[in-house]
C-alpha cells in the first residue's frame, strides 16, 4: 500500500490533496497497476478514452499523425505524468496519438466513472483538474490566433505548443517534405530558410525528412514575442 500511495501522491491531479484521502481512495476504488515492456503499446490510434491514465514510472513516446498528411509529431513523457486527460470528457473521447513504452514503464489507470467520484470527495481535486483543462484550452486558443497571423516559424511553434506540453521531451517532427509545407502554407525554399534560422539559433536541428526541437521554450516563446 505504501508504495502505491508513493507513486500516486506524485501525480499532478493528486497535488494538495492529504495522505489520509489519498489512502481511503486507494483502498476504495480499482486502481490498476500497469506494466510495459519497451516497445509494447500502450494506446493506439482513435482508441476511446475510457480510463484516465498516469505514467508513475518510466517513459512514454507518444506518436501524433495528421490526418492525411505524411507529418507525425513525436515526444516523450517522464513520470509523473497524464496521458490525455483532455479526452476523458467531451465530445472527441478518443486518443489522439498512439503511445509506446520507451523501455520498461508503470502505468495507472482509473476508469472515468471512478475519477468522477474521486472529483466529488474533495474540492482539491476538481480543482486540479479544472485548472488542467483550462490551462490546455488556453494554450489551444493562443496557437490558433497565431496560425491565422503569424509567420513561418510561429506556424511550426503553433503545431508543436499545440500537441505538447511544458513536460514533454525529445521533440521531432517526421514528414515529408511536401506534406510539411503544406501543412504550413509555404513553399520548400522558405521552409528551409526559417529552418536554418531557427537551427542558427540553437532552438532546433533538422534534415530532409525530420526536425528535432533542441529548445521547446524558445521556440514556443515565438508565438508570443
Amino acid at each position: 500500500m505504501d508504495s502505491r500511495y508513493t507513486q500516486i501522491k506524485q501525480l499532478p491531479l493528486f497535488q494538495g490533496v492529504s495522505q489520509d484521502k489519498i489512502l481511503a481512495l486507494i483502498e476504495k476504488l480499482p486502481f490498476h497497476f500497469l506494466k510495459f515492456r519497451s516497445g509494447e503499446r500502450i494506446v493506439d490510434l482513435q482508441d476511446a478514452c475510457t480510463h484516465i491514465q498516469f505514467i508513475v514510472s518510466g517513459k512514454v513516446r507518444l506518436v501524433t499523425p495528421w490526418q492525411n498528411l505524411r507529418v507525425t509529431l513525436e515526444q516523450i513523457l517522464s513520470a509523473p505524468n497524464m496521458l490525455a486527460p483532455d479526452f476523458l470528457f467531451g465530445r472527441e473521447i478518443h486518443y489522439p496519438f498512439i503511445a509506446y513504452a520507451e523501455g520498461t514503464c508503470g502505468i495507472v489507470q482509473l476508469r472515468k466513472s471512478d475519477y468522477i467520484q474521486v472529483i466529488n470527495s474533495d474540492k482539491i481535486f476538481l480543482f486540479n483538474i479544472l485548472n488542467h483543462l483550462s490551462m490546455n484550452s488556453q494554450r489551444a486558443t493562443t496557437s490558433i490566433l497565431s496560425i491565422t497571423r503569424g509567420t513561418i516559424a510561429e506556424r511550426l511553434a503553433m503545431c508543436v505548443q499545440a500537441l505538447t506540453s511544458s513536460t514533454s521531451q525529445e521533440i521531432k517532427l517526421k514528414f515529408k517534405q511536401r506534406d510539411l509545407c503544406a501543412l504550413l502554407g509555404v513553399t520548400r525554399s522558405t521552409l528551409i530558410r526559417t529552418l536554418d534560422k531557427l537551427s542558427a539559433q540553437g532552438i532546433l536541428t533538422y534534415s530532409a525528412n525530420e526536425i528535432n526541437i533542441l529548445d521547446s521554450r524558445s521556440l514556443k516563446s515565438i508565438i508570443h514575442a
